[in-house]
């Protein structure tokens, strides 16, 4: 049975304002950003995470595994509608989100290893995404029955994810080795800007669908906070639970609880037709989880901040 949204109409036929245009510049704002973080990203970010694989796993796992894992068991306790239930998922397989790494450093997390964990991600997110998204969406029915009517081709899903994060990171890496003071100059402008046009495609995304979130926008609050917690918390005390350091361990909630919303919509517009539970979660998520990252981030900030006169004082 399909949930109403109001007495007429179902919820998968709610209609995001997201045209061919905006998601091409979507596609370009999520490149241009990954390709600003990247930056500032060396061969050796990859070598110093190698020698601590502890805490490579540790990232893979909290990001890779077990949030994916435990939405799926959040998916089967609280039953939510079908489309929404493959949004959360949707959600759980993608890769943090690049803004994670300013969140991290405004925490006084471990930034590079921030930045670090954002470019191993994405290069297993090509495969770990589809393959995340596929396996968890499959084994739970309502949701295999969605994935069972649209054309999920993994080759075109491998070539956006490749074209959108992939491609920039490469670029970003070689212009770094081969143009390291031309990348850094780039690299000082690009990044607050990229950030600040990610937010405003954010403001007007909403403007624009305005009157859908104030409609309809009560089905999917309570998942999305509820998700967006959950992830936080997971990241959190998976990191803790393995012994790291408390810099390492909010970077690690950081990047478990910050998804990339922006990739997840675009991959519900091109290869689901926007269908309308899915999209309509995305896209709160992708508001909700720059908000909830900003008020984490000024928390940890502040307490770090008292602990710090606190220990000056003593």
């Amino acid at each position: 049975m399909l949930l109403q949204t109001n007495a007429t109409i179902p919820i998968d036929d709610i209609k995001i304002n997201f045209d061919a245009n905006s998601l091409w510049i979507l596609n370009i704002a999520i490149a241009v950003i990954m390709f600003g973080v990247s930056l500032g990203i060396s061969v050796d970010d990859f070598k110093r995470l190698l020698k601590k694989p502890k805490i490579l796993l540790v990232g893979v796992l909290s990001q890779f595994i077990l949030l994916p894992a435990a939405t799926f068991i959040a998916v089967l306790v609280l039953e939510p509608h079908p489309s929404f239930a493959l949004g959360m998922i949707m959600i759980a397989a993608c890769p943090g989100g690049n803004v994670s790494n300013y969140f991290s450093k405004m925490a006084g997390g471990n930034a590079a290893l921030s930045v670090s964990l954002t470019a191993f991600a994405t290069l297993i997110c090509i495969f770990m995404t589809p393959f995340n998204l596929q396996f968890w969406g499959s084994l739970y029915p309502p949701t295999n029955a969605i994935l069972e009517t649209v054309s999920l081709n993994w080759i075109s899903l491998l070539k956006l994810v490749s074209l959108i994060l992939g491609v920039p990171l490469v670029l970003g890496m070689l212009l770094k080795h081969y143009h390291a003071k031309i990348a850094h100059k780039i690299e000082k402008k690009l990044k607050p800007l990229s950030m600040l046009v990610f937010i405003v495609l954010i403001g007007i995304a909403f403007s624009q669908n305005l009157k859908v979130f104030a409609n309809h926008i009560h089905h999917v609050i309570f998942l999305v906070i509820f998700h967006n917690i959950f992830a936080f918390v997971l990241g959190f005390y998976t990191a803790k639970s393995f012994g790291l350091n408390h810099q390492d361990t909010q970077t690690i909630a950081m990047e478990t609880g910050i998804q990339n919303g922006g990739l997840g919509l675009l991959l519900i517009f091109g290869f689901f037709q926007g269908l309308g539970g899915m999209a309509l979660l995305a896209a709160f998520w992708g508001i909700w989880d720059v908000f909830s990252g900003i008020l984490l981030a000024s928390y940890w900030r502040r307490t770090q901040n008292i602990k710090i006169l606190i220990k000056k004082n003593n």
